[in-house]
């Protein structure tokens, strides 16, 4: 992991690799501090508060169309002050370096708002 992860693309996943182990979802979180393994380390997730619900809803937007350039699509819930992703890979049912990828690249889009107030864990 020379480059950061950040500076990555979304590689495309067909199925048929191993999700990563333990071990190797914790190598890749050390670039990702503050998202949390979940689901015995089959995903990661990470809460967001905001401002307000346009805050919310902005930065909703702006993952979104991450997403879709990095055609790697997390899971999102949010409301009044709050945005939580989810991320992991569907087609092997566990985490990918993919998911990793995008966790960075959300925390950038995240710490270049200017909207939120604080993170939360």
């Amino acid at each position: 992991m020379t480059d950061t992860l950040a500076e990555k693309t979304c590689t495309p996943c067909r199925g048929g690799v191993p999700p990563l182990t333990r071990d190797e979802a914790q190598r890749f979180q050390a670039q990702a501090p503050d998202w949390e393994l979940g689901d015995d380390a089959h995903r990661i997730q990470r809460s967001f508060r905001c401002r307000n619900f346009r805050d919310a809803l902005a930065l909703v937007q702006e993952i979104g169309e991450l997403a879709e350039t990095e055609s790697h699509h997390p899971d999102i819930s949010f409301g009044w002050g709050y945005v939580t992703v989810s991320l992991s890979t569907k087609k092997i049912k566990g985490l990918h370096e993919n998911d990793f990828i995008m966790a960075s690249k959300i925390d950038r889009v995240f710490d270049r708002s200017g909207r939120p107030l604080d993170r939360q864990q």
